[in-house]
C-alpha cells in the first residue's frame, strides 16, 4: 500500500518510519522543503501527483507549555493550516483513507478523567495551549465531516496521550515535560546545583507513552483501519504526578538535591488521563 506520512521528521513521524512495518509499504515521507503543508496549492498538487492509498497526518507545530504561551497565534495558525490543507487536498484527490493524529489537548480542561472521546467539544479548553488544541479539534471535526458527507472516504482520528522517547527534543524553548525534566535535573547534577524548580505544586497528573509504542499502535490502526471508530484514544491507562516524574528522573540520574515549587507558574490541566476503553 502506498502511504503518505506527514511530519516524518518529527518524533512521532520518525518512530513511524523506524518501525519494522514501514518496510512492508511504499512509505512516502516528504520533508518540509519538499512539501509545505501550510501551502494549500502545493499540498493539493503533491497529493494529486503521488496518489497515496492512505495518509497518516502526523505533522504539526509542537512544544511544551512555555512555547504555547509564548506564541498562541503561531500554534493555532500553523496547525490549522496544516490540518485543513492535508485533509482537503486528500478529499479533492479522492484518497480513500486518512489517519489523523490528534492530541489529548483537544479535551476540555474540566472533563472527567479518564477522558472519553465523547468529551471533545463539551467544554472550555485549557488556556495554556488553547491555540494548538483548537487547531487539533478543527482537523478532527473536518475528518468527521468529510467521512459523513463522502461515504467512500474514511478519515479518522487517533488521540494519543503524552509521548516521550527516541527522537525527542531537549531544547527548553520547545521541549515537552519529560525531556525538560531530564535536562533540568541533569544540568543540576553537572553544575553542582542543589535545587531544581518545579512549576506549581507538582500534583498535576500526566500519562506518558513511549514513542515506539505509539508507532506500534499507529501501524496496528493502519492494519485494522476499517474496524476503527471515527475517533479513538491511544494510551497506557495509567498516570503519575509531576512530582513522581521529577523524583524518578533524579533517582536514575543520581541527583540528590531538593525540589522547590513555584506556585505562581501555570501548570495546565490537573489531570490528563485518556480512556482506553475503545482500544
Amino acid at each position: 500500500m502506498k502511504i503518505l506520512l506527514t511530519g516524518g521528521s518529527g518524533m512521532v513521524g520518525r518512530n513511524i518510519r523506524d518501525h519494522v512495518t514501514a518496510d512492508r509499504h511504499d512509505l512516502i515521507a516528504p520533508r518540509s522543503a519538499q512539501l509545505d503543508l501550510t501551502d494549500s496549492a502545493a499540498s493539493e498538487a503533491y497529493i494529486a501527483r503521488t496518489k497515496p492509498d492512505l495518509i497518516i497526518h502526523a505533522a504539526g507545530r509542537v512544544g511544551g507549555i512555555q512555547a504555547n504561551i509564548a506564541d498562541p497565534v503561531g500554534f493555532l495558525v500553523d496547525n490549522l493550516d496544516m490540518g485543513r490543507n492535508i485533509v482537503m487536498a486528500a478529499c479533492k484527490a479522492g484518497v480513500p483513507q486518512l489517519l489523523n493524529i490528534g492530541s489529548s489537548c483537544m479535551y476540555p480542561r474540566a472533563a472527567p478523567n479518564p477522558l472519553e472521546e465523547s468529551s471533545v467539544l463539551t467544554g472550555e479548553l485549557e488556556p495554556t495551549n488553547e491555540g494548538y488544541a483548537l487547531a487539533k479539534v478543527m482537523t478532527a471535526r473536518l475528518c468527521d465531516y468529510v467521512s459523513q458527507s463522502t461515504p467512500e472516504l474514511a478519515y479518522k482520528t487517533l488521540i494519543p496521550c503524552n509521548i516521550f522517547g527516541i527522537h525527542d527534543k531537549y531544547d527548553p524553548a520547545v521541549s515537552h515535560l519529560l525531556p525538560a525534566i531530564i535536562r533540568k535535573v541533569d544540568q543540576a547534577k553537572r553544575s553542582g546545583v542543589d535545587s531544581v524548580e518545579i512549576w506549581g505544586d507538582g500534583e498535576a497528573r500526566r500519562e506518558f507513552m513511549f514513542a515506539t509504542d505509539l508507532a506500534d499502535g499507529i501501524w496496528t490502526a493502519v492494519a485494522r483501519f476499517d474496524e476503527l471508530p471515527g475517533m479513538m484514544n491511544i494510551g497506557v491507562g495509567k498516570d503519575h504526578s509531576i512530582n513522581d516524574y521529577y523524583a524518578a528522573v533524579a533517582r536514575v540520574i543520581g541527583w540528590n538535591g531538593t525540589f522547590i515549587h513555584d506556585l505562581s507558574k501555570p501548570v495546565g490541566m490537573k489531570q490528563k488521563l485518556v480512556s482506553v476503553r475503545l482500544q
